[in-house]
């Protein structure tokens, strides 16, 4: 028990010190004085962050970076994608080897109060899901005793896979995999029965990993909550306004029917909500300590809401997933942004 106590205390103070190391320059005047923001990214989940053809980092995940790098730095394309798992992605933002992590990373309790980081404006919803072969007949998790189960450690599935068999008294067998990449091919080449992820990442893995896609069905339960966000490091408070307003001003951008292909348009316009959001009316940009185009750059550069959505997971992306709790509150879903005032 003494020794729990102590090595607790320890943590505590070394993490006292990252965030005091962290403070000494605001992430801010470091992302501008290496003119490059670095994020911390997955990199194996399509739709989210993986590399395409060309070797470009695409996904929702990697287009708020790029928001991020224009709000910033005026240049979507001044970013620097750093590969992190599960168990790396939150040291790797303590240390301040990245800036902030925009790793499909699921806002937990835990995670928000007892690792000195801050996760910040969910920018997508969703719920841990379960999927099998067709071929297995199972349509319930109750029916999975003593199967073997494909797990990546330090992740939100994980716990809820534990959860979910101890809840039906049911057994099984964890194939635990740390890379994404390998956790996948492990399961669709028949090493595990069954895979856990979020829903979103059962689909992005059937969709693009599967040889057949139609031989796989998600079960229909969906297990806890899932609000995903980019994440950065507690002290400093500056950055985390940054960080939140930039994926507020895309989805406002949505709202207000703003687009990276109107956005001239608009910004010459009279509505007074476009006027405050675009930088034509006030002066917002300076109580981020930004410039006031910044949040015009970033629907110029990267696009809002709606558009990344539709290209990285939407209808035209090969995930083709509905809008469901991602669309905008006006449409029934979570989408929404604090007022521009």
């Amino acid at each position: 028990m003494k020794y729990a106590v102590a090595t607790a205390t320890i943590a505590a103070i070394a993490l006292m010190g990252l965030s005091s190391g962290a403070s000494a320059q605001s992430t801010l005047d470091g992302v501008k004085a290496r003119d490059k923001v670095i994020c911390g990214a997955n990199g194996g989940r399509p739709g989210f962050s993986g590399l395409d053809s060309k070797g470009q980092w695409q996904g929702i995940d990697a287009d708020v970076c790029r928001a991020i790098a224009a709000a910033t730095l005026g240049d979507a394309a001044k970013t620097q994608f750093v590969k992190v798992t599960s168990q790396t992605r939150f040291t790797a933002l303590q240390t301040s080897e990245v800036d902030v992590l925009t790793a499909n990373v699921t806002w937990t309790l835990s995670r928000d109060s007892s690792l000195g980081l801050d996760i910040v404006a969910p920018i997508f919803y969703d719920g841990q899901g379960l999927m099998v072969r067709k071929d297995l007949g199972v349509t319930t998790a109750m029916e999975l005793d003593g199967a073997t189960v494909c797990v990546e450690p330090g992740s939100t599935s994980e716990k809820i896979v534990a959860d979910i068999f101890r809840a039906n008294g049911i057994s099984y067998r964890p194939v635990v995999i740390e890379d994404r990449k390998e956790l996948n091919n492990a399961f669709f080449s028949g090493r595990c029965d069954v895979h856990v992820q979020s829903t979103s990442g059962l689909s992005s893995g059937r969709a693009t990993a599967a040889s057949n896609p139609d031989d796989f069905v998600i079960l229909k339960e969906v297990y806890g909550k899932d609000p995903m966000g980019p994440v950065v490091r507690q002290g400093d408070a500056q950055w985390r306004d940054i960080v939140a307003w930039t994926v507020y001003a895309m989805m406002a951008a949505e709202e207000f029917g703003v687009t990276s292909q109107n956005v001239d348009e608009k910004k010459a316009g009279d509505n007074a909500d476009i006027g405050r959001l675009l930088g034509t009316t006030g002066e917002l940009g300076k109580t981020l300590g930004l410039d006031n185009d910044w949040a015009y750059r970033v629907i110029k550069q990267v696009g809002n809401y709606g558009e990344v959505f539709e290209r990285t997971l939407g209808k035209g992306s090969p995930l083709k997933l509905d809008r469901g709790l991602n669309a905008q509150w006006k449409d029934g879903g979570l989408i929404y942004a604090p007022p521009f005032n």
